[in-house]
């Protein structure tokens, strides 16, 4: 190593060598060591300068896993007033909702169906860039123009939670912030574990200790079922073995989920939804950027399994999915415990929220084919090793039972629906899709 190289010329037996004991020579080294800590003090002095005077000047990185959580600004008179008027409940037996990841795709529709309803909600969703940021200020103003106000800000802003919680004493908490996306997890792995992981702890850190305590639902996913073979897939199949971080990273959730019910009687209801599409959607999505690329004439990459096995998706409507996570608030109980200390056994849930009708993806390439009268430029390839599984299929018995869950939209009137939001929104396609 280069920095032990001054040790070379030191005997290998320490002892048998002796220094000069020149007067002259502690004079050198006096000197030397004055000089020496006279130019790391003043590069010391320099960093500081730099980290305190120029530091807000410089631009913040775009990995949101190490993005600062000062650079939001909130609170203020003006600004609680807005979030008490967006949290305000107007129906006699209505609830107050704190929606993290309001901007998202499922995170807008359900928080319209909140306030259509008369319940007091309050969305809460950082804009990141994981994907066109313009098309979550699209639907910030959807929201708006119904009531509802979106805070700026990350959830794993402790202050700001708890100051939300201070101005509003919220009964629920729907939680649907989350980065999501398979392959993403290849190329940016941090993100994952700040929002899935790091955020979900934070949030339930701040609802353990508010009273009192919230009653909590969360979007868990269908990718937890990881490569289980069995179907269709239920609640009680297992879920240890991940085919992606993503997955991985909802597992996580569900059980720091059970561990904070568990010791603080938080009541928490995880659904795992299975690949919801719909109108605002996220430009990720398969249907979406297909919808996209054979509107430009572009080919597009269906996967197969081996032995050219079919890839399949149990595909679900968004106002199905909709109706479930309403579903779930209402039927949630209240957290038992209080200052942080659990005072009884809390509700504890888990369900899947899915079509139970998969549909193999060069179907749903065919729907899109006759729905935007054009033939797309079909590219076969073999599914590749990056997080996606052949198939889902969602056993929803549970969900029936207990919430009343039941899908009523095919994939042909859900893409038909999709396709025409598609054309008004994009302009026919000539303004860029995500």
């Amino acid at each position: 190593m280069k920095q032990m190289s001054h040790l070379d010329n030191i005997p290998s037996t320490p002892g048998k060598f002796k220094m000069e004991k020149s007067p002259y020579i502690h004079r050198l080294r006096w000197h030397s060591s004055l000089a020496k800590l006279t130019f790391w003090s003043l590069v010391f002095l320099g960093l500081i300068f730099l980290f305190f005077f120029r530091s807000p000047s410089n631009p913040l990185p775009s990995d949101p896993s190490r993005r600062s959580l000062r650079t939001y600004s909130w609170g203020g008179a003006a600004w609680e007033k807005r979030v008490r008027s967006s949290a305000r409940v107007r129906s006699r037996n209505g609830i107050s909702v704190l929606v993290t990841g309001a901007a998202g795709f499922v995170g807008t529709h359900v928080s319209s169906a909140l306030k259509r309803r008369g319940d007091g909600v309050l969305g809460l969703d950082s804009f990141n860039d994981y994907y066109d940021p313009s098309l979550k200020r699209a639907r910030q103003a959807l929201l708006e123009r119904t009531g509802v106000f979106i805070v700026e800000g990350d959830i794993n802003d402790s202050a700001l939670l708890k100051k939300l919680f201070e101005v509003v004493a919220f009964t629920h908490v729907m939680h649907l912030a989350a980065q999501a996306g398979v392959r993403y997890a290849m190329e940016n792995p941090g993100s994952y574990v700040h929002s899935n992981i790091a955020g979900l702890v934070n949030l339930l850190e701040v609802c353990k200790s508010v009273n009192p305590q919230p009653a909590i639902v969360w979007a868990s996913s269908s990718s937890v079922y990881g490569l289980n073979s069995k179907v269709p897939f239920s609640e009680k199949d297992r879920t240890d073995q991940p085919a992606s971080l993503y997955a991985a990273t909802k597992k996580a959730g569900e059980e720091i989920a059970h561990t904070y019910n568990h010791i603080y009687g938080l009541s928490l209801t995880g659904l795992r939804f299975f690949t919801v599409y719909g109108p605002w959607g996220r430009p990720d999505m398969a249907y979406f950027f297909f919808t996209r690329d054979i509107l430009k004439g572009k080919s597009i990459s269906i996967f197969e399994a081996a032995n050219h096995g079919t890839v399949a998706r149990d595909f679900t409507y968004i106002d199905d999915i909709v109706k479930g996570c309403l579903a779930a608030l209402d039927t949630a109980e209240k957290s038992t415990g209080s200052g942080g200390k659990k005072k009884g056994p809390a509700q504890l849930r888990v369900f899947n929220l899915g079509n139970t009708s998969p549909v193999p993806v060069s179907d749903l390439v065919s729907i899109l084919e006759r729905l935007l009268k054009v033939k797309a430029k079909r590219n076969i390839m073999k599914l590749p090793r990056n997080g996606d599984v052949q198939f889902t299929h969602a056993n929803i018995s549970l969900a029936q039972r207990e919430l009343g869950y039941k899908p009523t939209t095919d994939l042909q009137t859900g893409l038909k629906k999709f396709v025409r939001w598609y054309l008004s929104y994009y302009s026919g396609g000539k303004k860029a899709a995500g």
